[in-house]
């Protein structure tokens, strides 16, 4: 990766760059290349293959909706399934939720998990909770073989290119399917709806094949293109909407923020335009 005082990520059209301070760590892995910088105003960035993975300052836009929609809409989600999420933010926010019993992680890349422990203490905080199972292994392949059922599974992965790329295909939704509790819900991020329109097109046509309930989610996130990112709410029972109960969130001591009540609502609040790609 060649770095000067600045680093743009390209895509298509657009640039979307941060100036830079230093190089803090720089691995090629089985993988991929895994990059850590000290951005000038946003704190450490992770990079994988070239392209922005999370800054300190604003981690918590995605990993707030990636998680507690789905923790809050489930009536009692004790065993949850993370498939990538390497750097730790979503395991972090699944485990402030008391409820839950036990979490399996399966990354791919154990030096993304190995930088993060190193450079993102706020991130990476929960990888030795004894309630944490991790394990470097191909999400795609844990899915076709497990035995195990979920209340939730969460696919925190990169773009769909690479060693990411599989977890974007219907083989892998029918097999998270299957790995799923009767009630059971998965939440995917899946780009953004307007940088990537015939993907998250697609991916919904696909799903709604497959889950009686498949929805978008529509979050900010100013790190990522266009600032506007789309993430899929995946239910085998339970409506994101419907069956949302906000005395579950009231009640709760769970800190957060990013999400709330009005922002779970307003998630699933989708602009026209979003509503012709879906269907709607």
């Amino acid at each position: 990766m060649k770095i000067d005082s600045w680093i743009f990520e390209a895509h298509d059209d657009m640039k979307h760059g941060y100036k830079v301070k230093d190089i803090l760590y720089h691995q090629q892995s089985k993988y991929q290349e895994v990059v850590v910088l000290e951005t000038e105003g946003y704190g450490k960035a992770l990079y994988l293959d070239g392209l922005l993975m999370l800054t300190e300052k604003h981690e918590f836009f995605y990993h707030d909706v990636i998680v507690h929609p789905a923790m809050f809409v489930h009536k009692n989600p004790e065993y949850v399934l993370i498939i990538g999420g390497g750097d730790g933010g979503s395991l972090r926010e699944v485990l402030k939720h008391k409820e839950v019993k036990k979490v399996d992680m399966v990354e791919i890349d154990e030096k993304v998990v190995e930088a993060s422990k190193k450079f993102f203490p706020t991130l990476s905080v929960e990888f030795d909770n004894p309630k944490a199972n991790i394990m470097f292994d191909d999400g795609i392949k844990f899915v076709k073989e497990t035995n195990n059922k979920y209340d939730i599974i969460i696919v925190d992965s990169s773009d769909p290119i690479g060693p990411a790329e599989g977890l974007f295909n219907e083989d892998f939704y029918r097999n998270a399917y299957k790995s799923l509790k009767e009630d059971g819900i998965i939440v995917s991020q899946v780009e953004s709806p307007l940088f990537y329109e015939k993907f998250f097109k697609a991916h919904f046509e696909m799903n709604r094949k497959i889950f009686p309930i498949a929805m978008p989610m529509i979050g900010f996130e100013p790190d990522y293109p266009y600032g506007m990112w789309g993430y899929s709410f995946l239910s085998r029972k339970y409506h994101p909407l419907n069956d949302f109960n906000e005395d579950k969130v009231i009640n709760s001591d769970i800190k957060t923020r990013y999400y709330n009540i009005e922002v779970h609502k307003a998630l699933f609040a989708y602009p026209n335009f979003v509503r012709d790609l879906i269907g709607e």
